[in-house]
């Protein structure tokens, strides 16, 4: 049986099923969902991360944490990271700080895929790693954590403003085929300040799975101290329809072949800053961010090892790599960040305090 099949029978028994829960089938089903079948990243997947791109993504954001974790004392720490992929970040952040004096964290990566820890333990092979299902199970201890792509692919509900109240677009059936639809408008008190800054037709997206997970790293964050980095997709503030499917690196539509393709929407970091138990930073641009943390410097060292005559290739890939990262036309603007630090604590080198 299909995952279109699966997802058939449930709307004939339980009604049109919610954004959110078509896209957890779809991304997380055990027999048939995206991350549990496979490994979408690469040039051979459906989709390449800042890590996968240049190295000196995951070095700088290395180095980040572990000057933070020297201006809070230094001690024994945890070092974790939310949907770590093929584990190249971490793989990056490892190598970088691998000489800084009594930076040794254990090594915590929270990982839903089976598939996908399989590739970690490969690419960290040597490394002590615990593995968990969710934040929830990290342990009580200073944090230094990075979520780089991960809460774009949480599920999301999206509304559609029609007067004073919200339609919700939800999943149903016609025949065979699955199709959008929109349930009838109502007040939502989750909502309500929305109506200030949106006008009809307007369509607005949250994400009931994020504030849970900043709650579990912000609490041991005030309590024990740490750092976050979270960099992704999106804006201050959700506004319009940004639900995607990708597949083979190109937009598909996401009700064609459920389970194949990654389904994602873009962050609204607002949100995931006012769940924080802990302080958060000022969003900025990644491209900004990476300037601010010597990107420039890093990849002038890097061109420079590089035999210029007989790796030419070599160096314009990396210049190009550079250029995808920080540049506004590609990722160095769609790409924003923050970070979570302790109350009283400095934030992270490249960082800002909220004004």
């Amino acid at each position: 049986m299909s995952l279109r099949d699966i997802l058939l029978r449930q709307i004939a028994v339980d009604g049109p099923l919610s954004l959110a829960d078509y896209m957890q089938t779809c991304l997380l089903h055990p027999d048939h969902g995206y991350y549990a079948t496979r490994d979408p990243l690469g040039a051979s997947g459906d989709f390449i991360t800042a890590p996968e791109i240049s190295q000196m993504f995951g070095e700088l954001l290395g180095l980040c944490l572990a000057q933070s974790w020297m201006d809070q004392g230094g001690g024994p720490c945890v070092l974790a990271e939310l949907g770590p992929g093929r584990g190249t970040l971490m793989a990056d952040m490892l190598r970088a700080t691998n000489t800084i004096p009594g930076f040794a964290p254990q090594l915590h990566l929270v990982e839903a895929s089976p598939a996908l820890r399989a590739v970690q333990r490969a690419t960290l092979e040597g490394h002590d790693i615990t593995w968990h299902d969710s934040a929830a199970t990290l342990p009580p201890a200073p944090l230094y954590l990075v979520a780089n792509e991960f809460f774009d692919a949480l599920p999301i509900r999206q509304f559609i403003r029609q007067g004073r109240g919200w339609a919700e677009k939800r999943v149903g059936a016609e025949g065979d085929a699955l199709q959008f639809g929109l349930t009838e408008p109502v007040p939502m008190e989750a909502l309500a300040h929305r109506l200030a800054d949106t006008k009809d037709g307007d369509v607005v997206e949250l994400c009931p799975a994020a504030p849970p997970v900043i709650a579990e790293i912000s609490a041991r964050i005030a309590q024990h101290g740490g750092a976050a980095l979270i960099v992704d997709y999106g804006d201050w503030i959700s506004l319009g329809d940004t639900f995607q499917a990708v597949k083979d690196h190109s937009p598909t539509d996401p009700l064609q072949t459920p389970g194949t393709a990654d389904l994602t929407a873009h962050v609204d970091f607002s949100a995931l800053a006012a769940a924080s138990a802990c302080r958060a930073s000022q969003m900025i641009a990644q491209g900004e961010l990476l300037h601010r943390l010597g990107i420039g410097p890093r990849a002038q060292q890097i061109a420079e090892s590089f035999d210029a005559k007989s790796d030419e290739k070599g160096v314009q890939s990396h210049l190009a790599a550079y250029q995808r990262l920080t540049d506004p036309a590609q990722m160095g603007t769609l790409f924003k960040a923050i970070a979570l630090y302790p109350k009283g604590a400095q934030p992270p080198p490249g960082f800002d305090e909220q004004g």
